[in-house]
This record gives C-alpha cells, sequence and structure tokens, in this order.
C-alpha cells in the first residue's frame, strides 16, 4: 500500500506549485503577481512543515504507524516552498541581479522583523533538509534527533514571520500560530513524564527509522 501512496502523495504535494503555475500563466493573479507568488509559496512552506510536525502526535494519538513514511516527504516540501518562497523575495523585492542586492538584502533582514523572522526559519530548516537521508540519520545516531529539535524553533521563527508580515494578530496567522501551540504542546505534555520519571504507555514502533525536517 505504502509503495502506491507515496507517489499519490507525492503528486499531491506538487498540486499547490502547479496551482500557482497556473494562475500566474493564465493572468488569474491579483494587481501584484509578485506578492501573490510569495504569499502562496510562503503559506505553503508553513503548511507542510506544520503537517510534518503533526505526523507524530498523529501516530501516537491514531495508533497508525504508517504515517511515519511521509514525515521525511512533508519536511522536504516545506523546505522546497520555503526555498521557492526565498527565491522569489530575492528576485521581486530585492531584484538581485542589480549591483548592492546583497547588501539591502542584508539590511533588510537587519531592519524589518518579520524579515529576520523568516529568514531565521529558512535557515535552521537547511541543517534539516540536508541531514534528512537515511545515511546522515546512521552517520548521526542519536544526535540526529537531537539536530531536528531545530524543526520546533523554525517553525516558531515562521510562525512570527506570518504573523509580523500580515500585522494583524487575529485569523489565519493566530489559527496556525494555535496549531502550532498544540502540537508543541503534545510534545511536552509527552516528554514531561520522562523526565520526572513517570512512565507511560508507549507508542506503537514505527518500523522505521526517523526522518524528516
Amino acid at each position: 500500500m505504502h509503495r502506491f501512496l507515496k507517489p499519490v502523495v507525492f503528486l499531491l504535494c506538487l498540486i499547490p506549485l502547479a496551482g500557482l503555475i497556473f494562475i500566474v500563466l493564465t493572468g488569474r493573479t491579483s494587481a501584484n503577481p509578485a506578492e501573490d507568488i510569495l504569499l502562496t509559496t510562503g503559506i505553503w512552506a508553513f503548511r507542510f512543515l506544520l503537517s510534518s510536525l503533526a505526523i507524530t502526535p498523529m501516530r501516537r494519538l491514531t495508533g497508525w504507524n504508517a504515517l511515519i513514511k511521509y514525515r521525511r516527504m512533508l519536511g522536504l516540501f516545506a523546505f522546497f516552498y520555503a526555498t521557492v518562497h526565498l527565491t522569489s523575495y530575492l528576485l521581486f523585492d530585492q531584484v538581485v541581479m542589480e549591483a548592492g542586492a546583497f547588501g539591502r538584502v542584508a539590511a533588510d533582514v537587519a531592519k524589518r522583523p518579520f524579515i529576520t523572522a523568516g529568514m531565521t526559519a529558512f535557515l535552521l530548516m537547511v541543517p534539516l533538509a540536508l541531514t534528512s537521508t537515511k545515511g546522515w540519520i546512521r552517520r548521526l545516531g542519536r544526535r540526529w534527533q537531537r539536530l531536528h529539535r531545530l524543526v520546533y524553533f523554525s517553525a516558531g521563527a515562521a510562525a512570527l514571520h506570518f504573523v509580523w508580515k500580515v500585522k494583524v494578530a487575529v485569523g489565519e496567522p493566530v489559527y496556525y500560530a494555535a496549531f502550532l501551540a498544540v502540537l508543541l504542546g503534545l510534545r511536552l505534555a509527552w516528554w514531561l513524564p520522562r523526565r520526572t520519571g513517570v512512565t507511560r504507555p508507549a507508542a506503537p514502533p514505527s518500523h522505521s527509522p526517523r526522518a524528516g525536517v
């Protein structure tokens, strides 16, 4: 079943990009196509990041171990959309082909908090994406798990980036931030008993190495 579902999930993850390309090519964007591309790729990067974080709680709560096999794919798609988002910012907002563009980017990152948060979220995802292969999991051993806890900080920075970007602490940004808080709260609830010596029933074995952003 996994052999057939994985390509389907992969294609589903490409639908947002395909939809965006269609909208751009058919002229169905708003009066500001660059902003549409930035917003769409950014929000999908955050959605995929949250989806990858949701895999472990869903597996623990439902016992459906097969979910773990899709976490790496969702995490890598989060990085993919984040890369497209960053590239779009560099091309449309900063015009990197012009002289002095990188100085302007550095100044923008330092000056605008929402850009600082977004760049932080992206940079924290880079080592996660680079070490998401089975080879790196074997090489790093237990250090791999510690490294990949950076995803929590990346998600938190992404949530701040979204809230500060829209400058409205209501609606969609708050919903995503609340969902992230729930996901992190569940992890904390499962982690604290281990720290205090209180035992709980172990989660069903996944029969798969931990992988993903």
